[in-house]
């Protein structure tokens, strides 16, 4: 077999476009290199490092498929089918190769050969095998068999509203749509015409039978307050009488780009793992490039990855003219603050706010980064901008209350803070994270103590494994008196976060009002521990901990001007 596998140093070559060393050198540190790289999800070196490897070992097919793979996953899908083919050729059988030799023929519409190929080359699993099947009949003309091998795979279990999502697809390929609309009218169409692309490939088939308003209709329910440019584009046209064309699969290859697509959005719904389904996402955009969604599936897998720089560049090859542009700006902007670059995330930003202003979440987006830089005057500036393109009937107005809220509150806006926390109250009155963020800074600003314990005590019942959120239920009881009652939930979150300097802290305190002062001391030095020698951690001041440990907690407040803990016992 591995005779049959060998091919030329320079055939391989130029398939790898390298340069022809005539060197014989052994193949086991560039692929172990190559291994590493991989490990690393580093396709761009693996790729490297494996391609030196064949040109010292050509025949090798387990480097032969690492290399393939490689080059998949970086989308040279050119580059790694000549690999693919000599793996077949060679009689080794591999996911890859099949995966690889599959998206070839459809790129050539090449059905026939695509239905020529026999059972033992079906390594993909029975749905996208059948479904592949399904299509490529349909690339061959042959509708009956594409039909007859839809119904087939939707008399099975587990998948049938895929299926039947597909085959509304194949017929609204070849003109059938009210054939089409009547499958995703059924009520066991399934949750992939739920989906937004499901969504929007039914309004496009309800435009060609001239249903405009149905359309519209339909886009309401799905998507109700919620818009953006795509959107907005196909409500326009559906509204104005412009022509609506079926652009979501137009052909056979786009149909087998949308099951790689659509499992691939399966597989990472389930947490298959972002390496084998970016495989899939790279193969629907090599037989439908301007397969935007899976573009930003793409780019979003190789963020999961580490790998910032080529989602970066992923995201950048949406052109503005698109309307995802907006989708992928903000993806960039994600991928270049993930790296540490926020001063171009902020101008990636900043830039967007500018041609797509009207869209709420540019604006939130951009308050989010700027508050994470404690550009908070600016940060709240955005978050009113994304309020004011929010409509007040939308529920998740919340978020923008909260989250300027709490920017309010770190610039020291103590009065405008509560004000948004309890906006956001009003719209989601038991949304835990802003009952507890509102509770805790009246117990911090000792204020309100019983409503602020009512309101930790409900965020607490919401989120009850929410380590800060125990943490402030242990210290509002603190801040009443109520110490005994304080410990068990100061111990709880601990427990919870047991590297957190400010529960340690708490927890010591705690200790210290109940008469635990070794088990306080220990808790203080398990704090100062954590706050990785910085002399200011937010609530976990170390100059106050070493304090603590020097003179105990009463005379530490006693120097503050607080209350002493047998007073506060007392009330």
């Amino acid at each position: 077999m591995l005779r049959s596998l060998r091919i030329s140093a320079s055939a391989l070559a130029m398939t790898l476009g390298l340069a022809l060393t005539l060197e014989a050198e052994p193949a086991s540190g560039p692929y172990l290199a190559g291994r590493h790289a991989a490990l690393n999800s580093d396709f761009s070196a693996a790729a490297r490092y494996y391609s030196e490897a064949l040109m010292r070992d050509p025949g090798n097919p387990e480097m032969m498929e690492s290399a393939a793979l490689s080059f998949l996953s970086l989308g040279q899908v050119d580059k790694a089918l000549p690999l693919a083919k000599a793996m077949e050729r060679g009689g080794q059988r591999s996911q890859v190769a099949q995966l690889l030799v599959v998206a070839g023929l459809a790129k050539q519409g090449d059905f026939e050969a695509l239905l020529a190929r026999d059972a033992d080359h079906s390594d993909l699993g029975p749905w996208v095998d059948g479904l592949v099947r399904a299509w490529a009949h349909m690339g061959a003309g042959d509708v009956t068999a594409a039909l007859a091998q839809f119904d087939a795979l939707g008399k099975e279990a587990g998948m049938q509203g895929f299926v039947m999502y597909h085959k509304a697809l194949a017929l609204a390929s070849v003109g059938d749509f009210e054939g089409a609309d009547a499958i995703f009218s059924a009520d066991g169409a399934g949750s992939a015409s739920q989906t937004r692309r499901g969504a929007i490939a039914h309004a496009q088939i309800l435009a060609q039978l001239e249903r405009p308003q149905a359309a519209l209709t339909l886009l309401e329910k799905s998507f109700g307050e919620a818009t953006d440019p795509e959107l907005e584009q196909l409500t326009t046209a559906l509204e104005t009488g412009e022509s609506v064309t079926f652009s979501l699969v137009p052909d056979a290859a786009a149909g087998i780009a949308e099951v790689f697509f659509t499992f691939g959005a399966v597989l990472k719904s389930e947490a298959a793992g972002d390496y084998y389904v970016l495989l899939y996402s790279r193969i629907a955009r090599y037989l439908k490039p301007d397969h935007i969604e899976a573009l930003l599936l793409t780019a979003d897998l190789l963020e999961n990855l580490g790998q910032h720089d080529p989602a970066i560049e992923e995201y950048k090859a949406v052109p503005a003219s698109d309307p995802a542009y907006h989708a992928a700006e903000l993806g960039r902007a994600d991928a270049l603050r993930r790296s540490g670059k926020i001063v171009q995330a902020i101008e990636v930003l900043e830039q967007l706010s500018r041609s797509h202003g009207d869209l709420a979440v540019v604006h939130s987006t951009l308050g989010d980064v700027l508050r994470s830089e404690e550009q908070y005057d600016a940060a709240i500036a955005a978050y009113g901008r994304a309020l004011d393109r929010t409509s007040e009937a939308n529920p998740a107005r919340w978020v923008l209350f909260y989250s300027r809220g709490i920017a309010h509150e770190r610039s020291g806006n103590g009065e405008a803070a509560e004000e948004d926390f309890r906006a956001a109250l009003t719209l989601n009155p038991e949304q835990p994270q802003v009952l507890n963020y509102l509770g805790y800074s009246l117990v911090e600003q000792q204020r309100n103590l019983d409503e602020a314990l009512d309101m930790i005590e409900r965020a607490v019942a919401a989120s009850p494994d929410s380590g800060y959120i125990v943490d402030s239920l242990g210290w509002v009881l603190y801040r009443l008196g109520r110490y005994d009652e304080a410990k068990k939930h100061m111990e709880r979150a601990v427990e919870l976060l047991p590297v957190d300097p400010v529960v340690n802290d708490h927890l010591g305190d705690v200790y210290w009002a109940v008469g635990r002062k070794r088990e306080a001391e220990f808790q203080w030095r398990r704090a100062l521990s954590f706050t990785g020698g910085a002399e200011d951690d937010g609530e976990a001041d170390p100059k106050r901990i070493r304090r603590k440990l020097e003179v105990g907690l009463d005379a530490v407040l006693q120097a503050e001007g607080a209350a002493p803990l047998k007073v506060a016992a007392e009330k």
